[in-house]
């Protein structure tokens, strides 16, 4: 069963098979990695996790099944530029863990967490071809409210109300 946990230098090679499974110099969303941050020293990786420890307007999570790192999570907690250009929330999942529900139940999650910071809705962005992020996003009753163009690609902007029924909190299928 899947769970939220809040980053920890215990889990250094676990999150090291997930980040390394994504491939070299490939951006992972849910991680706040910045191209400065050394994740595969224990040093570096000790000072990148206190770093998404003291996010000032943010907190990160990764989504975990036993002893796996499936992905990552980050919910933007006020809404400021930063957040209208990128969006309250950023996911990801490692690619062998693709398909099965994370995405959408870790964002089931977050909305939780929204309301208990205040927020009545969430703005989620994503490229206009990602069609996993745009079906993760649209089950938790996303509603699109622009597509436009940016340096990155065509993005998809939605809109969802953290107070609505949350009906898609189930755990996802389990790995096989």
């Amino acid at each position: 069963m899947p769970e939220l946990l809040t980053p920890t230098t215990e889990r250094h090679d676990a999150w090291l098979a997930c980040h390394r499974e994504w491939g070299h110099g490939v951006h992972e969303d849910g991680f706040a990695i910045k191209p400065e941050d050394d994740v595969e020293s224990v040093e570096g990786f000790a000072a990148w996790v206190a770093r998404l420890h003291s996010l000032p307007a943010a907190r990160a999570w990764w989504i975990v099944e036993g002893d796996e790192v499936q992905g990552g999570i980050v919910l933007r907690h006020v809404t400021n530029e930063t957040t209208l250009r990128l969006g309250h929330a950023g996911y990801g999942i490692r690619p062998s863990a693709r398909g099965r529900g994370l995405a959408r139940w870790a964002l089931g999650q977050i909305r939780l967490h929204a309301r208990a910071a205040g927020l009545d809705r969430l703005l989620l962005v994503c490229l206009d071809d990602n069609v996993g992020s745009i079906t993760t996003i649209e089950r938790n009753g996303g509603i699109l409210e622009e597509v436009v163009d940016d340096p990155h690609g065509r993005l998809r902007r939605y809109w969802i109300d953290a107070d609505d029924d949350i009906t898609e909190l189930s755990p996802p299928h389990t790995a096989h």
